[in-house]
């Protein structure tokens, strides 16, 4: 599982980075598309990062970052669609998918904290 997440966590980097460049050419789809670029790659790149935790609250922080970018990832496409700055029907999947990783990542948070604290003595 973990290795699919990680996949489709680059996948909305890859698919937005596509989007921005049919994005019309004008000021407020410039200051958007360096918002929502650097959210959406870093989707991928905190799952990648969290997947690396040295600790569980480390891997639990990771997540919390995954969690808030791909949140703001999925704002930044509202505010694309609601400006009628692309059309609806060209982000409807990429809105499903960055909404479906952020429930996975938050039920992951949920799973971690209700695991029992490991004694290591």
């Amino acid at each position: 599982m973990e290795n699919q997440i990680k996949i489709r966590t680059k996948q909305i980097g890859i698919q937005v980075i596509k989007l921005v460049d049919e994005l019309p050419k004008k000021m407020s789809t410039w200051v958007i598309s360096k918002q929502i670029m650097r959210c959406s790659t870093s989707v991928g790149a905190n799952y990648r990062a969290a997947c690396r935790a040295k600790s569980e609250a480390d891997f639990l922080n990771k997540l919390r970052i995954v969690e808030e970018e791909s949140d703001e990832t999925s704002y930044w496409l509202e505010i694309l669609e609601e400006a009628s700055l692309i059309e609806p029907v060209r982000i409807e999947k990429l809105k499903k998918e960055v909404n479906e990783i952020t429930a996975i990542i938050v039920a992951s948070q949920k799973t971690v904290q209700k695991k029992p604290v490991s004694n290591k003595n």
